[in-house]
Parts: C-alpha cells; structure tokens; sequence
C-alpha cells in the first residue's frame, strides 16, 4: 500500500472514532437525572468475587458488611445478590471479558461490589481481551473514580477524583497504525464528561466543607485537552463560592506529594484519567500500601466499589490466597455503605480498621504463614466493632 493510500484509511478509520464519540458525548447529554442512591426504598448490591485473591478477600469483606448491615437486611432494605460468570475461565469460555449474561445481571443491580478481575497480558495462556473494570465502567457509565486517602500521623485526609472513562484509556484499544512506521493512540476529552466530573467533586467538596480542589494536569504541554479540563474546573469554580481551584503539573505532584509545605490545604484533587490512575496509586503506597485502599465507581445511574490491587498471582502460585489482605475490600464495603445512607457505619469501620491495622495490630497480615490469614484478621476486627 502507498503512502497516500495509508493516510486515507486511517483518516477514515479516525474519523469513524469521532462520529461514534460524538453519539456518545449526545448520550450523556441526554441522561436522566441521578439517582438518589442514599435514599433508595430497596437497594439490590451485586458481589462479584473476582479472579486469584479476589473470592477469599470477598468472603471476609462480605463478613463485614453484613454484620454491619444485618438490621437493613433483615428490613429488606438491603439486598446482596451473587453474580456469577465473571472469573478469567468463565470469561475465556465465553470469549468475552464482560459477558452479555453478566452485563445483564449487572444492570438489575444498584450498586456492585467486586474484587480484582484479571486483565490477559501478552503471552499469558488467556485470550487477549480487553480490560473487563473499563468496559463495566463505560456500560453503566461510572465516570468518577473517587479513592479516598487518609493517614491520620500525617494529618491526611485526602479525596481523589479520577476521570473514569475517558483520556487515554477511551480508545486504547482503537489505536491507529500508518504501515509498520508509525503508531497512534489517542487522548480524548468531552466538555460533558468532564463537567459531569467536576460537579460531582464540587458537590462532594461543598456536603463535606471542603474549600480546596487541586486539579494537576500538563497543561504547560498538552494544551488543548488538558488545557479544556483545567477551564471546566474554573467555570465551575464560579459556581461555587468559597471552593477555590489550585492548578498544579502532574509530574510535580507526584514528586513532591508528601512534602507537608508543598500539600499544605489540599483536599480534594481531580485528575485526568491516567493521571489520575498513576497518582492515586502513589498515594496509596504512602498510605500503607494497595491493600490499604480502595476506589469508588460513581455514576448517575449505578455505582461500583472495589479494592484497588491486583489479582495476587504471586499469592496464589505459592497456595498463600489465605494469607491476602482484605482490608482494600472491607474499605470499599465501608465506601459502599456510605453511598447508600450509611456514613456512620463506614466512619466506625475505617476506626476499627486504623486500631486493628495501626493502634493494637493483634493480627498483623504479612501475605505470609508468618502473619494473621484473612479470615483471622477479620474475626479480630469485627470483635473490634462489636457486631
């Protein structure tokens, strides 16, 4: 194929990308208002365990949850529902990393809770499929990725909104070839997508007196996209007194995240996509690690929480699943009960766990025969909530 033959098939695949993100970005516009999740009648959760680790974790944050919420289950306010046929064998089988049944059963759920998913890399024994975590996120259209951090020694309380659909991720697997010479990927931002972002940290900032939100972006470099996040955030701004925008580059955040001068009054961050898939990950190591932490998938319509880390594959090729720390999932359990009406509740857990993990460490998880198994790191945390 000549050159000019090479541009204009890739031209034309482009500009098929574009009409198809353009009925995407229509789709958003036209979404019905958002659900009122705390004060829903009847709330259906749909546990997904996950591949590796993922079941054993599950199990012991599944514990948790419902002896915290044994009267709303009993009420039949709250409901906990399996959903089967999303671990990597299942997923093989059926060739599909987020099959049709399992989308279906999804979508009958309010909120999901799962473990970590496998995600094939090259040369691993499973098809090459997509990311299953991204095409749940698009399908139900959970576009903020919210992960708190906090570490109490260091006076951190911290919140970060990730963009959860689109950046660089929206089209990664839509790249673009020129011959063998040249390769393209893309970057990709929607004014409602992003504004949809922004409102819901600056509702969160505004319920939680929050006056602080950092948005950390290469703006200095990448000037159109970036740039655009960074004018959504400021025209929101306007909206919202007493909440104040600090622009901050990425690669310094990153470097300089626990210098108490240079952090000094930052609350609530917002970031692109990888961006913010990067940085939240850091801060997760400061905190303890990414077994510490979790992540909330918040959408108008649905919402999903889940533990951060992994699969465990070196847990599990040396039999050590026992020994997994589930306390990443018994936070996103916490996260979970407050979206749906229950702040108190994952106050009191996230204090059990900082006595458990932190204060009086009686059970201590090393992911080794050494350390506390999940099941026994549970059993002393729940007799530290008293249910």
């Amino acid at each position: 194929m000549d050159q000019e033959a090479m541009i204009r098939e890739a031209q034309e695949k482009f500009g098929q990308l574009i009409r198809e993100d353009l009925q995407r970005i229509d789709i958003i516009k036209n979404q019905p208002p958002r659900k009122d999740f705390a004060h829903l009648k009847h709330v259906k959760i749909g546990i997904m365990p996950g591949d590796g680790i993922g079941p054993y974790i599950m199990k012991e944050a599944l514990r948790v949850a419902k002896a915290m919420l044994a009267s709303e289950m009993e009420s039949g306010r709250v409901e906990f529902v399996p959903i089967e046929g999303m671990t990597i064998e299942e997923r093989a089988i059926a060739h599909q990393s987020l099959p049709d049944a399992v989308l279906k059963k999804c979508c009958e759920c309010d909120v999901l809770v799962k473990g970590p998913f496998v995600t094939p890399r090259a040369g691993d024994k499973w098809p090459n499929m997509v990311s299953a975590n991204s095409l749940l996120r698009r399908a139900l259209q959970m576009y903020a990725a919210v992960r708190p951090i906090r570490i109490p020694d260091k006076d951190i309380d911290w919140t970060f909104f990730r963009e959860n659909i689109e950046g660089e991720y929206i089209w990664g697997n839509k790249g673009i070839s020129v011959g063998d010479e040249l390769a393209i990927d893309f970057k990709v931002l929607s004014k409602a997508g992003t504004t949809r972002l922004f409102r819901t940290a600056f509702e969160y900032a505004k319920a939680n007196g929050k006056h602080n939100i950092t948005v950390a972006t290469k703006a200095n470099i990448v000037k159109l996209v970036d740039g655009n996040f960074l004018k959504i955030a400021h025209e929101m701004e306007k909206e919202y007194p007493g909440i104040t925008v600090r622009e901050e580059l990425i690669d310094s955040m990153a470097a300089k995240l626990m210098d108490p001068e240079y952090t000094k009054g930052m609350e609530v961050f917002v970031l692109p996509n990888l961006y913010g898939d990067i940085l939240t990950d850091i801060a997760a190591e400061y905190q303890g690690g990414l077994g510490t932490a979790s992540s909330s998938n918040i959408g108008d319509r649905y919402a999903m929480f889940e533990a951060i880390h992994g699969v465990g594959i070196f847990l599990c090729e040396h039999h050590r699943e026992k020994y997994a720390d589930p306390c990443s999932l018994i936070r996103a359990m916490g996260e979970m009960m407050a979206f749906i009406g229950y702040p108190e509740k994952r106050d009191k857990l996230s204090k059990a766990l900082d006595v458990c993990t932190r204060v009086v460490p009686k059970a201590v998880i090393t992911t080794d025969a050494d350390g506390a198994t999940a099941e026994e790191f549970t059993d002393y945390l729940l007799e530290t909530l008293g249910v």
